[in-house]
């Protein structure tokens, strides 16, 4: 009576798995509260992302605004990384990378208040770099493609053309440009951003309601004990 039978009767795999398992009344409850906390997250996230495709847009209407407010979270964003950083270099006095942070933390605060005080000349100065930065891609995108000759020589060519020209285009209207070229970039990466997170967040609660759905669904009953082997036999 006590040979592993007997024991299996009472240590069996299926003696507690009835209590605490995912397919029991407290696991099917658990796993609904965790998928409306997942889907009410996704949720956020597509809200945020309408709110950035929003802002993206009306940052495309109003070019100069959005400028003019990239400038000024960008100074702000040197402000605050200044102060952090001074702060770390504080704490890490008696290092040999003391002065090397507070050197950094200085340079940052003083881009910080000289974006924010003079927000038109800052746009004017990365106007300027931006269209280099295109002209010299632009250029080295062309002579790459023609010296290295690659499988992907034709859409290497059309990019550098499309970097040359629009470097072009944006230093012959310069400094007129700096009003629009970077709210355009700026409104373009919220727009995108916005996209993106309302893709991300819209999927996540289709997959959250379908496995939701799945859990939820009755299964098959499996309250008769399994069949040993040899009891279908004769």
């Amino acid at each position: 009576m006590n040979g592993p039978t007997a024991e299996g009767k009472k240590h069996g795999p299926g003696s507690q798995s009835g209590k605490h398992g995912p397919g029991t009344e407290s696991g099917k409850r658990a796993t609904t509260a965790e998928g409306r906390k997942l889907s009410r997250s996704f949720s956020w996230l597509a809200l945020l992302g309408t709110l950035l495709v929003i802002a993206g847009i009306v940052g495309l209407i109003y070019t100069g605004l959005a400028t003019l407010t990239s400038m000024l979270l960008f100074g702000w964003l040197l402000l605050i990384g200044g102060i952090v950083g001074l702060a770390h270099a504080i704490e890490s006095r008696g290092t040999n990378y003391f002065w090397l942070g507070v050197v950094v933390a200085a340079l940052n605060l003083a881009a910080g208040v000289v974006v924010i005080r003079h927000p038109e000349g800052t746009a004017e100065a990365l106007t300027m770099f931006a269209a280099l930065l295109f002209l010299t891609g632009g250029v080295f995108r062309l002579v790459g493609s023609v010296v290295v000759r690659g499988p992907q020589m034709g859409w290497t060519l059309l990019q550098g053309a499309f970097g040359l020209l629009l470097g072009l285009l944006v230093l012959f209207d310069w400094p007129h440009s700096s009003l629009y070229v970077l709210g355009v970039f700026f409104s373009l990466a919220l727009l995108f951003d916005g996209l993106g997170l309302i893709a991300i967040g819209v999927g996540g609660r289709r997959i959250v309601s379908m496995v939701s759905d799945r859990l939820e669904a009755p299964g098959p009953a499996t309250d008769s004990p399994p069949k040993a082997p040899g009891d279908g036999q004769k």
